[in-house]
């Protein structure tokens, strides 16, 4: 593998779309020579449809436009939340309005239920604002942990890309290495950013975030929550209230667990994978909603 593709790859995925001005190539350094830390110029330009890592193009991540449709476009974060959300609005007002319907009152049941659901999906809606807010300050600390060493240990910094390089493929040679990490050290701000996004794995959170895993959770478990609820608006007896739920729940949770496993494993999810999924979602909503139904009625 070249050190210009190698410069490409990494340089195309942590400028984030940044303009850089071309430099010339660097003379390489031995292994224990010393580098440079305090030549902070232009970063190396970009061509991010030539960089390859190990063979593979570091731009083909999921989220790639023109990959996986739709839902290939929409933030993984935000679809992890509205499934979180989703999940817990499916099963837990669902057991609640069955065990509720126990007592053979429906107005009991939208009463209480209603009551439930505002109060869980505010609860989640928090959880999610607290996570996302935990999130964000632990990427803006690791941020600033790695900003001290670069200006404070520049050779500390330096063996840690070095570590990173040689994880990712163990055959970079050294010049490859250390023509590497002298062209990155150009831009303070490009070198933190690979560290953060290659050696620790994380990427910086939207201004947003906080918000947006608010809503999307508390909003998808109202959703979820409300489903088992409709059909109790419509009858006088609590027990055709209680058949239709289980019915129309019955029919969201197994859809639910198919479409769940399709956004989760894209194109490597079988017929059988989704059907499997979607049977083990009615079977966990069924057994909450029966042991609620039992308990209630037993104490009742």
């Amino acid at each position: 593998m070249s050190i210009v593709a190698l410069k490409n790859a990494v340089a195309g995925m942590v400028a984030k779309g940044k303009s850089k001005v071309s430099s010339a190539q660097t003379p390489l350094l031995r292994n224990d020579e010393v580098l440079d830390g305090g030549n902070y110029g232009a970063a190396t330009a970009v061509d991010r449809e030539s960089g390859l890592f190990g063979g593979k193009h570091l731009g083909d991540g999921e989220g790639d436009s023109g990959k996986g449709g739709i839902l290939g476009k929409i933030d993984p974060r935000m679809m992890s939340d509205l499934i979180i959300g989703l999940s817990d609005g499916l099963t837990v007002p669902f057991a609640l309005t069955a065990g509720l319907s126990s007592l053979g009152d429906a107005k009991l049941v939208i009463t209480g239920g209603f009551a439930e659901l505002i109060s869980g999906s505010i609860s989640m809606g928090l959880g999610g604002y607290l996570g996302a807010q935990s999130e964000s300050d632990y990427y803006r600390s690791e941020v600033k942990q790695e900003k001290r060493k670069f200006y404070n240990n520049t050779q500390l910094i330096n063996h840690e890309i070095e570590d990173i390089l040689l994880e990712i493929n163990p055959s970079f040679s050294d010049e490859t290495i250390v023509s590497f990490i002298k062209d990155l050290q150009r831009d303070p701000e490009l070198m933190v950013d690979f560290i953060i996004k290659f050696g620790r794995g994380l990427e910086e959170p939207a201004e947003n975030r906080q918000l947006v895993s608010a809503l999307t959770i508390g909003g998808g478990y109202f959703v979820g929550g409300f489903i088992p609820l409709f059909p109790y608006f419509f009858v006088q007896q609590v027990g055709t209230g209680l058949l239709l739920s289980i019915i129309l729940m019955a029919a969201t949770l197994f859809w639910f667990g198919f479409f769940k496993t399709q956004v989760s494993m894209n194109e490597s999810c079988t017929l059988n994978k989704k059907c499997s999924e979607g049977v083990q979602m009615m079977a966990v909503g069924g057994i909450a909603a029966a042991s609620a139904w039992f308990f209630v009625k037993l104490l009742g």
